[in-house]
């Protein structure tokens, strides 16, 4: 008589290889290259490759393609029930192990590299940013999306606020702007920019703030709204950077993010630092829910005849 396995015994099958268990725990997280995953690992890449096979053959981690690159993660919520149970137990065996920690430090070692390369870009761009953008996407493109925010009584949040272009369309028409970004280069050419606007209630109404999308200099709750304007694709750890903000939002606050749809330019990630070649309207409901946003809505911009870069689009949610 034919012996029948059960799902459950396929999966513990799966996990049976620690290797395999290793390269789950930084992949529950984050989105990795098996180059990134043979770095954490200090595993050689035909072994990293062979077990992400044997991964993705039993549904434990998905991929997608981002230009060149093909990014891995963990599939935990397309798993059946008795997959999701396992888990828990086997991560906090396997997570509390002198192995495990070495390889929680690879990969922040790995994060960080990320951050360096687009900090390489920002610390010489200042001076050329506005054109680059207007170049790549066409005057204003971005403004498209502020209408959907704009409230008197508001405090809204400009993080990653480059030159300040963003923080000055809006603080005519609000409360009061926090603009942050990590870049010195590029805060001083926005208090530039800022320091005189028209229109501006007084100088209390615009705060300039110097600091980490990871980590933001923003109390829990500061902002009745928050925009992100053409910088998630530099940021290492998207997800990270999505649920910073969403800790700085009064609950039901507004959240607008306007980023570049999926293309094929690898060069921008040379030439203009930038980590991702877009997203897409799954991955980002995916990053946004379990941010803590509901009602998401993602919205392509009209594309400008003038613009040379790729198609953007809005999105807009709200913190739960």
């Amino acid at each position: 008589m034919e012996a029948v396995s059960a799902p459950i015994l396929d999966h513990m099958a799966a996990l049976a290889d620690p290797i395999r268990v290793r390269m789950l725990l930084p992949l529950e997280g984050h989105e990795l290259t098996v180059s990134e995953l043979c770095a954490v690992l200090q595993l050689p890449q035909s072994t990293v490759s062979r077990h992400l096979k044997t991964l993705a053959d039993g549904g434990w981690v998905s991929s997608r393609r981002d230009g060149t690159s093909r990014f891995y993660s963990m599939a935990l919520d397309a798993l059946d029930a008795g997959a999701r149970q396992l888990w828990p137990v086997i991560r906090a065996q396997m997570g509390a192990s002198a192995g495990a920690d070495q390889d929680e430090r690879r990969l922040q070692a790995v994060l960080q590299l990320r951050r360096e390369k687009s900090r390489e870009f920002f610390s010489s761009a200042s001076g050329e940013w506005d054109r680059l953008r207007r170049e790549l996407f066409g005057a204003g493109s971005a403004l498209h999306a502020l209408p959907a925010l704009v409230d008197s009584r508001w405090t809204i949040g400009d993080l990653g606020c480059g030159t300040g272009e963003t923080s000055a369309a809006l603080a005519p028409f609000v409360e009061r702007v926090v603009a942050v970004d990590r870049s010195e280069e590029m805060l001083q050419a926005a208090r530039r920019r800022l320091r005189d606007l028209p229109n501006v209630r007084s100088a209390a109404a615009i705060d300039v703030r110097r600091g980490e999308l990871e980590a933001l200099p923003i109390a829990g709750g500061e902002l009745d709204a928050a925009v992100m304007m053409l910088v998630l694709h530099h940021v290492p750890d998207p997800g990270a950077v999505l649920q910073e903000a969403a800790r700085t939002l009064k609950p039901r606050g507004r959240f607008v993010l306007c980023d570049m749809l999926p293309h094929d330019h690898e060069e921008y990630k040379q030439q203009m630092g930038h980590v991702w070649l877009g997203f897409g309207d799954d991955q980002l409901r995916r990053l946004l829910g379990a941010a803590g946003f509901d009602d998401i809505r993602i919205v392509p911009l009209p594309p400008d005849p003038g613009a040379k870069g790729p198609a953007l689009f809005v999105a807009s949610a709200v913190r739960g």
